[in-house]
C-alpha cells in the first residue's frame, strides 16, 4: 500500500498544483545550467537529465559567453588557428545523444554557450519575418511575436530550448497542414559562422538565404557545419486555436490517423496500449474574436514538489526491484484517469473547466512552466539534482504508409500480456504527431508520423530493467522492420545504426559539411558515431541494457540477473534481453 500511496500523493500534486500557476511561481527550482565548471579548472558538460547515453561525462578545458554575433566569429577565428575542437551549447542543453561533446581530448577543445548571446529579437511586421539571434529561447521569441500580433506556426510542445538548437535538430510539433509541424521549415534565411582561411581571419559570417543551396543543409545541421548566429523565420498573422481532447477506446486508431491529421490543422494522438485507450486532438485555428484565453500548461511539464518527484521515483523503483507488474498498472491507471480530469493540462482561466479550450496561439503551442521560478521546493520532476524521475525516450519518424502496419504490430505483441505495457503509460503513453515533407537534407523526404515513447532508466547501468525486452521490440521493430527514422536529438545509440542509408540526401549534407568544415572542427567521435550510425566494434557485457548495441550474445544483457539474449515475439529478428527463469526457456 505505501508505494501507492505515494503515487496518489503524487497525481494529487499534480491535479492541485496544476491549478495554481502563482505557487509555481513562487516556489519551484529553475534548471541549473548544463556546464559546470570547478575552479580548479576544467569545465563539466551535461544534458537535462544529467547523464549521457554511455554514462561517461563529458569535459572540456574552457567554455565561453559571447554576447554579439562579432564575438561568436572572433570565438571561432581563435579555435580555428588553436586547432580546437568546438561544440556550442545552449542554456537548456536538452539533447540526449551526445551531439554537444567536442572530443575525449578534452585538452584540444572549447565549449561556446549561445547563453548570453539572446539579445536580438527583429519582427518585421509587413513582412511577417523574424530575425532572432541563436540563443534566444523559444517562449521569448514567441512572446514577442505575439505582441506583434503575429504568430510562429510551428513549435515543439517543450519550450525549454533555443532557437538554434531546436532547428539544428529537427524540433517540431504536429501539423500537416501548410508547411507542416517542423520549425526548420520557417527558416527562411540563416547566419553562420564558419572557419575561414588566415586571410579572411580565420572564421567569416555567411548568410545564407532562401535559394542558397546551403541552406537545406543548414536547416538540420545538428552543429557540424559551423555556429548558427541569426535566424530568420517566416511567421503568420495572429490567431487563437481551440482544442479539445477525446479519451475513446484505441479501435482501429492505426486506419484512421491520416484523417485526423488532415481533418485538424493540429492534431495528434496520444495511445495508452495497456489501458486500450486512443486520446484524440482536436485542435484548430479559430478567428481572433472568439472569446476565450486559455493556456495550456501540459501536465508533464509543470513544477512537481521535490518530495513527491523522489517519492514517484522510489515507487517505480520498487516495482522494479519487486517485479511488480501489476503496480505499475496501477500508476498507469491513475496517471491516465489524472490526465483526464485535468485536460492533460489545459486551462480555461486558472484551472480546466470544461472542453473546448480556446486562447492565442503563443499560450497554446507549447509549455514548460517548470522552467521559470527560484525557490527550491519543487523543480522539474527530470531534474537530475534530486533523484527525480529518470527515464529513456524513444521517438521514431516513420513514413506516412508505414505507420498503420507499426501500430498493428505493436498491438499483437501488446495483446500477448497488456500488463506489459503499463510502464510506458505510467509516463505518456505513445505521443503520435505529424510533419510534412520537408527540403532540408536531414529533415523527413515524406510527410511522416513520429512517436514518442518514454520508460524507466535504471539508476545503474548494469541493472536490467522490468519488461525491457518489450520496448527493445518495439524499438528495434521501428527502426529496422519499418526503417523508421530516430529523432536527431532523442533516442538511445542503437536507433542510429545506419541512419545515413534513411535519408536520401544524406550525401549533399556531407559535401556541405566538406565545404563549410574540411578539418571536421566540429565534429567529433560522439557526432560521427550518431551520424554514420555506427554500432560499437568491441560490444561489452551488459551493452544491451542501456541501448548502446544490440544483443547477439548473453553476455550483452544480464545472465547473472536472468535476463537473456532471446528473439522478438513478434518481430521474430528483433534480439532483446529478456527475462527468463533459465537459459533453456524460449520464450
Amino acid at each position: 500500500m505505501y508505494p501507492t500511496w505515494n503515487w496518489f500523493l503524487g497525481v494529487l500534486h499534480l491535479v492541485t498544483w496544476g491549478s495554481s500557476s502563482t505557487l509555481l511561481t513562487i516556489y519551484a527550482m529553475p534548471p541549473q545550467s548544463p556546464v559546470q565548471c570547478s575552479t580548479t579548472g576544467g569545465c563539466t558538460l551535461y544534458n537535462s537529465y544529467g547523464v549521457w547515453g554511455d554514462r561517461k561525462d563529458c569535459h572540456a578545458p574552457n567554455v565561453t559567453y559571447p554576447t554579439t554575433e562579432q564575438e561568436l566569429r572572433s570565438v571561432v577565428a581563435y579555435a580555428n588557428q588553436n586547432k580546437l575542437k568546438v561544440k556550442v551549447v545552449t542554456k537548456f542543453s536538452h539533447t540526449i545523444p551526445k551531439l554537444a561533446c567536442p572530443t575525449s581530448n578534452s585538452e584540444e577543445s572549447l565549449l561556446i554557450s549561445t547563453e548570453k548571446y539572446n539579445s536580438n529579437i527583429v519582427v518585421d511586421k509587413d513582412n511577417l519575418v523574424v530575425t532572432v539571434d541563436a540563443g534566444v529561447g523559444l517562449r521569448e521569441l514567441i512572446d514577442k511575436v505575439e505582441e506583434a500580433g503575429l504568430s510562429l506556426v510551428a513549435a515543439p510542445y517543450w519550450e525549454g530550448v533555443s532557437v538554434g538548437g531546436l532547428i539544428s535538430t529537427g524540433a517540431h510539433g504536429s501539423s500537416w497542414w501548410g508547411k507542416g509541424g517542423a520549425v526548420h521549415d520557417y527558416v527562411i534565411g540563416l547566419s553562420l559562422i564558419v572557419p575561414a582561411m588566415p586571410s579572411e581571419g580565420y572564421a567569416k559570417i555567411i548568410r545564407l538565404e532562401a535559394l542558397d543551396p546551403l541552406l537545406n543543409a543548414a536547416k538540420v545541421s545538428l552543429g557540424l557545419l559551423g555556429v548558427i548566429s541569426k535566424v530568420k523565420l517566416s511567421l503568420e498573422r495572429g490567431f487563437k486555436r481551440s482544442v479539445t481532447y477525446n479519451f475513446t477506446i484505441d479501435d482501429h486508431f492505426e486506419d484512421v490517423f491520416m484523417d485526423h491529421a488532415k481533418k485538424y490543422e493540429f492534431a495528434d494522438i496520444t495511445w495508452y496500449p495497456s489501458k486500450n485507450t486512443a486520446v484524440y486532438r482536436y485542435d484548430g485555428r479559430v478567428p481572433l474574436n472568439v472569446s476565450g484565453n486559455g493556456v495550456y500548461d501540459f501536465i508533464g511539464f509543470q513544477s512537481n514538489l521535490i518530495l513527491i518527484s523522489k517519492s514517484i521515483r522510489a515507487t517505480e523503483k520498487t516495482f522494479e526491484n519487486t517485479r511488480d507488474v501489476k503496480g505499475k498498472c496501477t500508476l498507469a491507471t491513475t496517471t491516465v484517469a489524472a490526465k483526464k480530469l485535468v485536460g492533460n493540462g489545459l486551462k480555461n482561466g486558472l484551472i480546466f473547466t470544461g472542453y473546448p479550450v480556446m486562447g492565442q496561439q503563443g499560450k497554446m503551442q507549447t509549455s514548460g512552466s517548470c522552467l521559470y521560478s527560484s525557490s527550491s521546493f519543487s523543480t522539474c520532476a527530470w531534474d537530475p539534482r534530486i533523484d527525480g524521475l529518470f527515464f529513456f525516450e524513444t521517438t521514431a519518424i516513420f513514413p506516412a504508409p508505414k505507420f498503420g502496419d507499426f501500430i498493428r504490430d505493436v498491438k499483437k505483441l501488446r495483446d500477448l500480456n497488456p500488463e506489459n505495457f503499463c510502464g510506458v503509460d505510467v509516463y505518456n503513453g505513445f505521443l503520435i504527431r505529424f510533419i510534412k515533407a520537408s527540403g532540408a537534407y536531414l529533415g523527413q523526404s515524406e510527410d511522416s508520423v513520429v512517436v514518442d515513447f518514454n520508460y524507466y532508466r535504471a539508476s545503474e547501468a548494469s541493472t536490467p530493467r522490468l519488461n525491457q525486452d518489450v520496448w527493445e521490440e518495439v524499438e528495434q521493430m521501428a527502426f529496422f522492420k519499418y526503417g523508421a527514422k530516430p529523432h536527431w536529438a532523442k533516442n538511445r545509440n542503437l536507433a542510429f545504426l545506419d541512419v545515413q542509408h534513411k535519408y536520401p540526401n544524406f550525401n549533399r549534407f556531407i559535401a556541405a559539411r566538406k565545404q563549410l568544415d574540411p578539418q571536421n572542427m566540429f565534429s567529433s567521435e560522439w557526432s560521427d558515431e550518431i551520424l554514420f550510425g555506427k554500432e560499437a566494434a568491441n560490444k561489452g557485457d551488459g551493452c544491451a541494457l542501456e541501448g548502446q548495441c544490440i544483443c547477439s550474445e548473453n553476455r550483452h544483457c544480464s545472465p547473472e540477473n536472468g535476463y537473456f539474449c532471446k528473439q522478438g515475439l513478434v518481430y521474430k529478428e528483433a534480439r532483446v534481453c529478456r527475462y527468463s527463469q533459465s537459459l533453456s526457456d524460449n520464450y
